[in-house]
């Protein structure tokens, strides 16, 4: 059987009768966009991450986009963020003509350097942009403090944070806004794209939702501008609803394999996650770190395992960002990790055998490489 990093098809396959049936719920509802399975989720996602207010969107990356936009984010201005993130995250920097500040990343946790931050700040610094990478938070305090002596404002990353805690305070809410996506991999994930933007300031709420709907705050007249069309679909959103009510429960799943896997490669020179002081990690990938990362890859592809790079290039590294400026070697640790990082399968329905084959195959690749 191969095995990928993701994986949905099992959990579909044990979920498929709520599935269908939230489908048909909305199809019979009559009302297919901004409807009531969108408005009941807003509520219960926001109260599941204790803040006041949440916007459904399209995707994740609107979410950043219409989030930065929302707490004043415009062209000219400077987001300081990491290297070390999906694309997206910076494309929705880009997207708004606003400027993306790299800061280095930890060694250990390959999140923001939270130490770099304040020499990263200008006259031109409108954001802080920290990403809550690979399940887990950011080291916040710190940044929170900068931030207030700053007068700035925090906009969090949390596309693969959904439930993650920091000292107690759970990913999305410790900024002035947040962004997550729902992409089908995420640990909340839906059948499509989707995402959200949370807030507890009622008046980056309001601007969330006429930018999510073209500029307007009635249908037929738009108010301000830019606008977009960027609406999380009811079908998207009734599944969501329903999955949100089992989210702590895939969360748990996932501790339980990234346990399991760090007591496997105990003792072995395979570098599996730290979890940083204070942090309740969801394991959205179970990224590990290894010299000769490619030689492990490569041979595990043939006894069907296929595993997946977070992320192989860094950001500034792309071609796509090359008007940034950073050439190798401005982001060194960044660069460094980019090299040996990889992941193994983690999804919340991931069987114990499978996961022990993945275990055992992959002690035996180390031991030859």
């Amino acid at each position: 059987m191969t095995l990928h990093v993701w994986g949905y098809l099992a959990e579909y396959e044990k979920e498929r009768d709520d599935i269908l049936d939230a489908v048909d719920t909305v199809f019979r509802s009559g009302k297919l966009v901004l409807g009531p399975s969108v408005d009941a989720f807003e509520r219960e996602f926001a109260a599941y991450n204790g803040v006041a207010h949440c916007v459904g969107v399209d995707n994740g990356t609107n979410a950043i986009v219409l989030g930065l936009r929302a707490i004043g984010v415009g062209r000219g201005d400077e987001v300081i963020t990491v290297s070390n993130t999906a694309a997206p995250t910076v494309v929705a920097i880009d997207a708004i003509g606003a400027t993306p500040v790299f800061v280095d990343v930890d060694r250990d946790t390959y999140l923001m350097n939270v130490d770099q931050v304040a020499a990263a700040i200008t006259e031109r610094t409108r954001c802080i942009l920290p990403v809550h990478l690979y399940g887990q938070c950011v080291d916040m305090a710190p940044l929170q403090a900068l931030a207030a002596k700053h007068g700035l404002p925090i906009f969090e990353d949390c596309a693969q944070a959904h439930g993650a805690r920091h000292h107690g305070q759970i990913a999305g809410s410790m900024g002035k806004a947040a962004g997550f996506s729902f992409y089908p991999t995420k640990v909340l994930g839906a059948y499509g794209d989707g995402g959200a933007a949370t807030t507890d300031d009622a008046e980056v709420h309001a601007n969330l939702r006429r930018l999510r709907y073209y500029g307007m705050e009635s249908q037929y007249y738009v108010v301000s501008t830019p606008g977009y069309n960027s609406r999380l679909d009811e079908v998207q959103a009734e599944i969501l609803r329903r999955k949100l009510g089992r989210l702590d429960g895939y969360i748990a799943k996932r501790q339980t394999i990234a346990a399991r896997y760090a007591d496997a490669f105990a003792g072995t020179d395979l570098v599996v996650p730290k979890i940083a002081e204070g942090n309740e990690h969801v394991y959205y990938v179970y990224v590990v770190r290894h010299p000769k990362r490619d030689k492990i890859i490569e041979a595990l592809k043939a006894h069907d395992i296929f595993l997946n790079i977070s992320y192989p290039w860094p950001v500034h590294t792309q071609s796509g960002f090359a008007h940034l400026g950073y050439g190798t070697g401005s982001l060194p640790v960044t660069e460094e990790v980019a090299g040996e990082i990889f992941s193994l399968p983690m999804f919340a329905s991931l069987t114990d055998l499978d996961q022990e084959r993945v275990v055992d195959k992959v002690r035996d690749v180390l031991a030859t490489v």
